[in-house]
């Protein structure tokens, strides 16, 4: 626990210190939660679902990379939450939370690239952040790789960080603090 700490400081340190409005989302596939930072203080925490086939990085996985990552685009702006997205463009179609008998990308997507040899598939797999309309779902592992939200939180989050914000998943607990974040 204290070398995850002793990481998660030297990770998140020097970005968040970088500018006055630095942003940092630590994902905890543990606890099925994530924890947004600004200025190295939590500022949210969002109940989430990673994948049901744990964790990997390996193509055709459908599991859940662990390490570190950036947001390397936002795609959503302005749409209402619920719509849906097939090839990351919007159907023109709108599903309310837990609609009956489909499972697309809603609302949001922030999509992620890897920057260690444990993620270095990410981006090209297509791992997001997204909304998705199987709520029900969210605070257990139910993906196929990706890191599902609740609409409202994803268009939340998404509004919160920037291209460039750093995301660590943990396979582990969030820790208690974040001393020096």
């Amino acid at each position: 626990m204290k070398l995850f700490l002793l990481s998660l400081i030297t990770l998140f340190g020097v970005s968040a210190m970088a500018s006055d409005d630095a942003a940092a989302i630590l994902i905890s596939v543990r606890d099925q939660k994530l924890a947004l930072f600004e200025n190295g203080v939590q500022v949210a925490q969002y109940p989430v679902s990673t994948s049901r086939y744990g964790i990997g990085d390996r193509f055709g996985s459908y599991a859940t990379p662990v390490g570190a990552m950036e947001v390397a685009r936002k795609i959503g702006d302005g749409r209402p939450l619920g719509s849906v997205f097939h090839d990351r463009r919007p159907t023109g179609e709108i599903l309310r939370p837990n609609a009956p008998g489909r499972d697309p990308i809603v609302t949001r997507i922030i999509w992620l690239r890897g920057l260690e040899s444990s993620t270095r598939n990410a981006f090209a797999r297509g791992i997001y952040i997204h909304g998705t309309p199987v709520e029900r779902q969210i605070g257990r592992p139910a993906s196929y790789g990706c890191v599902r939200m609740r609409s409202r939180d994803v268009a939340e989050l998404y509004s919160r960080v920037d291209v460039g914000t750093h995301v660590e998943i943990t396979p582990g607990s969030l820790p208690r603090s974040y001393a020096g974040l």
